[in-house]
């Protein structure tokens, strides 16, 4: 149902925290927003390590970070926050987050007379699907549809027709001393981003390694670029980059996130889990073979742009049995991941390259 409009917003307010790879489905639909209705001022309000998300943005657009554990923490500090956002002339909320935090601060639009609209996140349907409920496994409203329906409620109708963090035909620089080569003519690039926060999320590093090494015969004068946090990389990094002579780990090397955007705008092709990683390719327009585990596309989380024709996932009957893969296995043995056999990878890798 639309929110009443006493008068027109002319400034308005986007909140979404949390999760990156949430944060990075909020940019093709803040960016169409921005392009379709210049006139309207948009303040962009997340955590500060994900501005780089934002940086190429129109002219209309403006990003806030903001820590609210620490600078805006409790009733108080979001209080505090509120009228400062009034005072720059915040005079409208589409909170893309939809918790504790962001419902608090949408009361406080709507206690002062200011329009407001929530995430409806479809959690109910979410269960049905994952609790296999008949007739309740088929494609949800994917987020950037549930963010798309925020701003219709406020008056302003989207369709996403979003491409690319940056300006259409420019790569932007990478950073200095990153020690990655240029890329030379014709020469393939592919990215492999082969970690999750969760088990049922990650594909096996050694089925993963096998998938390595089918390409690196493949593609032998392709480069490989291992997307991970320090963490994740410091298992396998040092055995990976030794038996492969073209695989690279670029980690702290590219100075944060708007590094890793800036080499994965170089990449023919993305290999990711159900993860962050395959939602930063999305944003810099490269297709992704993503692979799927405990979760499902059906959920409403494939990367904004791609296909479930790229989405390499097994057909049981326990499958999907999470919705974001955080429950542990009750068969234990994660036949889900298991039983993908790497060649089936490296077969949708090959089909990717084939269309490019």
């Amino acid at each position: 149902m639309p929110v009443a409009l006493h008068r027109p917003i002319r400034h308005l307010l986007v909140v979404r925290f949390s999760a990156l790879g949430d944060v990075a489905m909020t940019v093709p639909v803040v960016d169409t927003l921005a392009r379709h209705y210049p006139d309207l001022t948009v303040t962009m309000l997340s955590r500060p390590a994900v501005a780089p998300l934002f940086a190429y943005m129109p002219p209309n657009v403006t990003f806030r970070g903001v820590d609210l554990h620490h600078d805006y923490l409790g009733a108080e500090g979001l209080r505090r926050l509120f009228r400062e956002l009034v005072a720059d002339g915040v005079d409208g909320l589409a909170d893309l987050h939809g918790v504790l935090r962001t419902h608090y601060l949408r009361s406080m639009f709507f206690l002062s007379g200011l329009p407001a609209a929530s995430i409806r996140k479809g959690r109910r349907a979410k269960r049905r699907l994952i609790r296999h409920v008949p007739n309740a496994f088929f494609q949800l409203p994917t987020s950037v549809d549930r963010y798309t329906r925020v701003f219709e409620r406020l008056g302003f109708p989207v369709t996403p027709d979003f491409r690319s963090v940056f300006p259409s035909g420019r790569f932007p620089a990478l950073p200095a001393g990153c020690g990655v080569p240029d890329k030379a003519p014709h020469e393939l690039w592919i990215g492999i981003a082969p970690f999750s926060a969760h088990r049922g999320k990650t594909y096996p590093p050694d089925m993963m390694e096998e998938v390595i090494a089918r390409l690196s015969a493949f593609y032998p004068e392709a480069r490989l670029f291992v997307f991970s946090d320090a963490h994740e990389a410091s298992a396998w990094r040092e055995q990976w980059e030794a038996r492969y002579e073209r695989l690279l780990f670029p980690g702290p090397r590219m100075g944060g996130l708007g590094g890793e955007l800036a080499l994965m705008s170089r990449l023919d092709v993305m290999v990711s889990m159900d993860s962050a990683n395959m939602h930063l390719a999305s944003l810099v327009d490269v297709p992704v073979v993503s692979i799927w585990g405990a979760t499902h596309p059906f959920v409403g989380f494939l990367g904004y742009g791609q296909t479930t024709k790229y989405a390499v996932q097994v057909d049981l009957l326990c499958r999907p049995c999470s919705v974001f893969g955080n429950r542990a296995c009750r068969r234990g043995d994660y036949a889900c991941l298991t039983l993908i056999p790497p060649d089936s990878i490296v077969n949708r890798v090959a089909e990717v390259l084939q269309h490019r």
